[in-house]
């Protein structure tokens, strides 16, 4: 088996790397960004890529953009991310669309070597592995849209009053903002919502759609 590692703790990514290798699982690669990650992963597609959620430059979830993207780029490529605390959201998106070949853990369960290496096989071969933690918490938490969770609270203020009905100018009015600081607020809505151009669809109803139902 051939695996990619993303991490940017070069100990804990070394350390990742010799733990894999006495356990005969070939690295081909291993990176300190998502970028480094497509670019390996697209070089030459791996088995599986073990992929930290949180790395440069922001340190938000550039992991889980690109374990998303490999999902959706190279189905055949297991994806196990893993991050200090349990995300349910981001474990979520990773199960949205296909459930196979995919895995979610705490780093905790690194340290425990037989689960880990378990895990990874397991995703490598078409299955899926998530950490008790994370079931629990998926079980226990209502769905979460990521995208109006990346808002701040200012943007969800001008969200709310989109939802409302008013336009850029009764929202500046309301909130004592110039309308230029308005516009720049719901532009970075439609942004973290992943909501692109488009003649087909208005965005501000997309967006206040989504505010609605969560």
């Amino acid at each position: 088996m051939r695996v990619v590692i993303a991490e940017d703790n070069p100990l804990l990514r070394d350390g990742i790397a010799l733990l894999l290798g006495e356990h005969e699982i070939e690295v081909s690669a291993a990176v300190p960004d998502a970028e480094g990650l497509l670019a390996a992963v697209a070089a030459d597609p791996p088995d599986a890529a073990i992929v930290d959620v949180r790395m440069p430059p922001t340190h938000t979830d550039e992991g889980l953009r690109a374990a998303l993207a490999i999902r959706s780029a190279y189905p055949e490529v297991g994806v196990l991310v893993f991050s200090q605390w349990v995300e349910t959201s981001y474990a979520r998106q990773l199960l949205s669309e296909n459930a196979g070949r995919v895995g979610y853990l705490l780093k905790d369960r690194i340290v425990s070597t037989d689960e880990f290496v378990g895990a990874l096989r397991r995703v490598a071969d078409g299955g899926t592995a998530l950490d008790p933690e994370v079931v629990r918490q998926l079980l226990a938490a209502p769905a979460v849209d990521a995208g109006l969770a990346r808002l701040s609270d200012r943007e969800r203020q001008i969200l709310g009053l989109l939802a409302e009905g008013r336009s850029n100018v009764a929202i500046a009015e309301a909130l004592h903002l110039v309308e230029r600081s308005v516009e720049k607020h719901v532009t970075a809505i439609f942004t973290k919502l992943d909501l692109p151009q488009a003649r087909t669809d208005h965005r501000r109803v997309l967006a206040v759609l989504r505010f609605l139902r969560s």
